[in-house]
């Protein structure tokens, strides 16, 4: 019965969604063209394939749509990498089989996905759970990457993530169905970290109204939280086991098709962006990664916040101060290391 009320409770939200984009808060989308499609992933191609830049891989988290990377002209970071050169490419993650696992999502389909775009290597750019996943594709397969870019991700867990420990306090793996409905995993957060998932909204919310932009931010973000997205039964028993309860990445001992992918095994160019105010993903859970990867060339960049973005971890995406500021530094560090590079 739990399962049926959170599926019924999908459609609710999609429906909610859906009159949002009636009133005109729905995703302005940058064109593109899906080069790429299998079970749990489509590749979006964005640009008029004439740029000369070195190709970027776009990785979001899996529990909503792709589009908050590109949610509005304004704070679009598809735009930013297009007007800096880069040729974009985005994975949209689809629905998978309920077998599907950290070993698909964390190599094998970012691996197709770079097979289809025809490249020796490229830049990973990811964020929260997606820069997970391209941490790890980054250790199993570093001659692929050729640089890494994670957005307050979280790769440390424990005591330096109590809420993601609280979230998972709930799950018991053998009673999971073969797809977790997205409005399960979004209730579990709110009642995990009450304050960041929820009050924290309202307060954005009421400091919006000062800026006819700034609220309209905010409600396009507040339209894409509905937009939730389903995973498969094995991915979410490896993140809440593997993952976040016995931190195996950061330790050294996770086990993906044979191999043991680490920190140690970080050795591309590396920039990661914390914001030391994030309850959800402190600073110590990323730099405890960032000291033990074998990288000879780390960065760590400062974001603190911004009003308008709904829920503060997708600041440094759709953030206006993120935009004015951060993304300036982003796109100089790789055009410092990679701009003259043949893609």
């Amino acid at each position: 019965m739990q399962w049926f009320f959170f599926e019924q409770f999908d459609r609710v939200r999609r429906a909610q969604g859906a009159l949002m984009d009636l009133a005109g808060f729905g995703p302005w989308e940058t064109p593109y063209r899906v080069i790429h499609e299998e079970a749990g992933v489509a590749l979006r191609r964005y640009g008029s394939g004439e740029e000369e830049g070195p190709a970027v891989l776009v990785v979001p988290a899996p529990i909503k749509r792709p589009y908050v990377w590109d949610a509005t002209p304004e704070v679009s970071v598809v735009r930013r990498c297009l007007a800096a050169g880069l040729r974009p490419y985005l994975l949209d993650w689809q629905p998978a089989p309920p077998e599907f696992g950290l070993q698909h999502y964390a190599e094998r389909l970012i691996e197709n996905c770079l097979d289809a775009v025809g490249e020796r290597h490229a830049i990973l750019l990811a964020h929260s759970l997606g820069g997970l996943f391209a941490a790890i594709f980054a250790a199993l397969r570093p001659q692929r990457v050729q640089g890494l870019v994670l957005l307050t991700t979280p790769l440390h867990f424990g005591a330096a993530t109590p809420v993601f420990s609280a979230m998972i306090g709930g799950i018991a793996a053998e009673t999971l169905p073969e797809e977790l409905p997205g409005s399960f995993l979004s209730a579990t957060s709110l009642g995990a970290a009450p304050d960041t998932f929820g009050s924290d909204r309202f307060t954005d919310l009421l400091l919006s109204f000062a800026n006819p932009a700034t609220l309209r931010t905010h409600l396009q973000a507040e339209r894409w939280a509905l937009d939730e997205f389903p995973l498969p039964r094995r991915l979410v028993a490896e993140l809440a086991m593997q993952i976040v309860r016995d931190d195996r990445f950061a330790r050294g001992l996770l086990q993906i098709g044979g191999h043991r992918p680490a920190p140690s095994g970080l050795v591309s160019p590396l920039l990661c962006v914390i914001d030391p105010r994030c309850r959800l993903v402190p600073p110590e859970s990323v730099l405890a990664v960032v000291r033990a990867a074998a990288s000879t060339d780390k960065t760590v960049l400062e974001y603190h916040g911004d009003v308008g973005v709904s829920l503060q971890h997708l600041g440094p995406l759709i953030g206006t101060r993120a935009h004015a500021e951060l993304w300036p530094k982003i796109l100089g560090w790789i055009d410092e290391r990679f701009g003259k590079q043949a893609a």
